[in-house]
């Protein structure tokens, strides 16, 4: 009796098995069916061949960049100073205002769940899903040029990324000193102060510093919207024909890029 039970399990177990196999290779076949379309609809067919030139011709563009404009470097300095205060003003300002937003967006410590939970997810949503691009245009057309809209197009476009990371965080703290502090009679205030902070600080300076990384890279095409920078000047040496002057540029954001790179990677190894 016990022999035929253990066979019938065999057998269920097998036989789940088998289905639980053929349902990943029917889902494989689809994806491998997906992405030849994919290919054919987005690359084959959209694809003007004509126009496709040669490897000569590659080469000839491209030495049109060359060499680079040396007589525009004293003209970047100022810009790459701007475009760095960009990236650090938009990213202090998304810390200060990604703080209410992590704050309603975090489920377990919310004020009216209802309300304010909706509210936070909107606006973590909403700033993160809009391009930077697309937030430089508008604030370009509601304060005017120059670098002001840069910085609110920068901090806008990392407050989603900040308060998402800042929530997720909240929600998977240790309840246990929050009950803690809770019992002696600590408000909302209070329990945030001494119980969520110290847990989420070090996620919390990490997000900041990595965003902040980002930002200087954000920071280099705001001024193709106006929002002032190296991408002002980038747009300026483009629309001049100064193709050398255009790669001067992209070294000056090279040499940016790689101050940040360096200043994130001691930030975060201080941190951790």
């Amino acid at each position: 009796m016990s022999e035929t039970v253990n066979s019938s399990k065999f057998n269920q177990i097998l036989a789940a098995r088998k289905k639980s196999k053929a349902i990943r290779y029917a889902l494989y076949f689809i994806v491998f069916i997906l992405v030849i379309f994919s290919i054919e609809s987005t690359i084959i067919e959209d694809t003007d061949w004509d126009r496709i030139g040669t490897i000569g011709s590659v080469f000839k563009a491209v030495a049109r960049f060359l060499p680079p404009d040396f007589s525009l470097f004293s003209q970047l300095l100022k810009p790459t100073i701007e475009t760095f205060m960009i990236a650090c003003l938009g990213t202090m300002l998304a810390l200060v205002l990604a703080i209410p937003v992590s704050w309603f967006a975090a489920h377990n410590i919310t004020p009216y769940k209802p309300i304010t939970y909706p509210i936070g997810r909107a606006i973590m949503t909403l700033t993160r899903s809009v391009h930077e691009i697309v937030w430089g245009l508008l604030f370009v057309s509601a304060v005017g040029l120059g670098a002001f809209p840069g910085i609110l197009a920068v901090s806008m476009r990392s407050i989603g990324f900040i308060s998402k990371l800042t929530a997720e965080a909240i929600e998977d703290i240790d309840p246990g000193p929050l009950e803690a502090i809770k019992a002696t009679g600590a408000n909302q205030f209070q329990v945030i102060l001494y119980g969520v902070i110290p847990q989420i600080l070090p996620v919390y300076l990490g997000n900041a510093i990595f965003q902040w990384d980002i930002n200087i890279r954000r920071a280099t095409i705001m001024g193709l919207v106006g929002a002032g920078g190296l991408g002002l000047t980038f747009h300026r040496q483009l629309v001049m024909y100064n193709y050398g002057g255009v790669t001067t540029v992209i070294i000056a954001i090279l040499f940016l890029v790689g101050i940040g790179e360096i200043g994130s990677y001691y930030g975060r190894k201080a941190i951790i």
